[in-house]
């Protein structure tokens, strides 16, 4: 009875004993490549399944969101650029012509109509409808037989030059078609010379003697030439014309002006038709 318990004893501790080393030992650690080759063949679990593609979903949209953010119009494109309307009129015109005078007026009884004119100007537009414009023309005054028989001349010449300085309304009236109003002050130098005259001097002034202005006191001036007459007046005018363009911004135009000029109760009426060129 002792000896089976004495083997019982010492079988139990042998045993005790191997429990006690074989849960004492610690756990054989892996290397690093069999723990790479563990995390490899072990599949995620869903939740990391899915946070690895929307990863990859962001990082293959990173690109083309920064492109497209790089591709963002800055502030001045994204903003609408205001369009410079084209401008509908030049700053400058310049004109040229040439024409005839009509004879008006108290002129009318000494120069006879026809007459050459010639002339030239230049505008300042403001807008496409109002500037100022001034011209210098030349006018030719023929003198008539009647006025040569008062002068008791065998001939002669008469001029003027006239200044004009205007405000100007342009009508635009289509594409290729306008017109234009013209009215303000003009300066008159009117001049000429008689060829000879058997005129006495002293003797009484008759109505041409008045508008040659050489008659002082109702007589022909002593000791001053008579033959030759020199006046400058002031006065005004007003007229008008119509414009075609032809080339680019080149237009041929009609005009036609009433001048009047005065000076001592001497008057000086001119009427300008005028054909011509203007860019």
């Amino acid at each position: 009875m002792n000896r089976k318990s004495a083997e019982f004893s010492v079988s139990s501790m042998v045993g005790a004993l191997f429990l006690i080393v074989i849960l004492g030992l610690p756990a054989p650690a892996q290397t690093p490549d069999q723990h790479n080759s563990d995390q490899q063949n072990t599949p995620p679990p869903p939740a990391a399944q899915q946070q690895g593609s929307d990863q990859q979903q962001g990082s293959a949209q990173q690109p083309s969101s920064s492109q497209s953010g790089n591709q963002e119009a800055t502030p001045e494109e994204a903003t609408p650029r205001h369009r410079t309307k084209p401008k509908e009129f030049k700053n400058w015109n310049f004109n040229a012509g040439g024409g005839a005078n009509v004879d008006s007026g108290p002129t009318k009884k000494f120069v006879i109509g026809g007459g050459g004119v010639f002339g030239g100007g230049v505008a300042r537009n403001l807008n496409k409808y109002f500037g100022f414009r001034l011209d210098v023309l030349f006018n030719n005054l023929p003198l008539r037989n009647t006025a040569f028989l008062l002068a008791q001349a065998p001939g002669g010449n008469n001029h003027v030059y006239t200044a004009t300085l205007d405000p100007i309304i342009n009508i635009p009236a289509t594409r290729l078609w306008s017109g234009y109003v013209v009215f303000g002050p003009s300066y008159l130098h009117r001049s000429g010379k008689l060829d000879s005259s058997t005129a006495v001097p002293g003797s009484a002034c008759n109505a041409f003697w008045d508008w040659w202005g050489r008659c002082f006191a109702g007589s022909l001036p002593v000791g001053i030439d008579f033959l030759r007459s020199s006046q400058n007046q002031f006065g005004y005018n007003v007229g008008g014309g119509v414009a075609r363009k032809v080339y680019n911004n080149v237009e041929i135009y009609a005009e036609f002006r009433l001048i009047h000029g005065d000076h001592n109760n001497i008057t000086t009426d001119v009427r300008p038709i005028t054909l011509g060129v203007r860019w």
